[in-house]
């Protein structure tokens, strides 16, 4: 077993905040595509909604991204966070969890991380996801919406932080017990 988590969701599900902390958990390193794309968007003085459209005309963004969590994967005790994680993961991923929350939770989430207003986070969200979801399928084949390949799938707006860690640290030990 390379002991590899692969979490997915859309924006403002909470993969990163579950990720880092089961990261931390699992002393697994851990390799986030948010991360990687605002970095980059940052580096070019860009919003992530105009690195968003860049990205739509330059495919070597998002292959930058997705090469950097196949290769996580593939070293093995990792923990990777992007909504293409658990494609990118392949068979290289023990469990691929996806995150789920109502679009007006996750934009009131992003808006209060981005510390910005509700009106933009929503505008800037639903061309981001837009984007990627016609990139995605163009360049991977991947739909989205396709939930067959996911382990577990967890409504976050049920829980709050805390109750997510208990419920997919206690399926993640589970599995690496009966994975022995």
């Amino acid at each position: 077993m390379k002991r590899v988590i692969a979490i997915g969701g859309l924006h403002g599900t909470g993969k990163s905040s579950v990720a880092q902390r089961l990261s931390e958990e699992f002393n697994l390193r851990r390799t986030s595509a948010g991360i990687i794309f605002r970095r980059l968007a940052c580096e070019r003085g860009m919003t992530l909604e105009e690195f968003s459209r860049v990205a739509e005309g330059d495919e070597e963004i998002d292959r930058l991204v997705d090469d950097t969590l196949r290769e996580e994967a593939r070293k093995g005790n990792a923990i990777l966070d992007g909504q293409l994680a658990a494609w990118m993961a392949g068979d290289n991923a023990d469990l691929k969890v996806l995150l789920t929350a109502p679009l007006e939770m996750r934009i009131s989430r992003i808006a209060e991380r981005d510390s910005t207003t509700y009106e933009y986070a929503r505008r800037e969200t639903i061309t981001r996801e837009g984007s990627e979801k016609a990139r995605y399928l163009e360049y991977y084949g991947v739909d989205l919406s396709n939930k067959s390949i996911y382990d577990i799938i967890l409504n976050t707006e049920k829980y709050d932080l805390e109750g997510v860690i208990q419920i997919l640290a206690l399926a993640i030990r589970l599995h690496f017990d009966q994975a022995k």
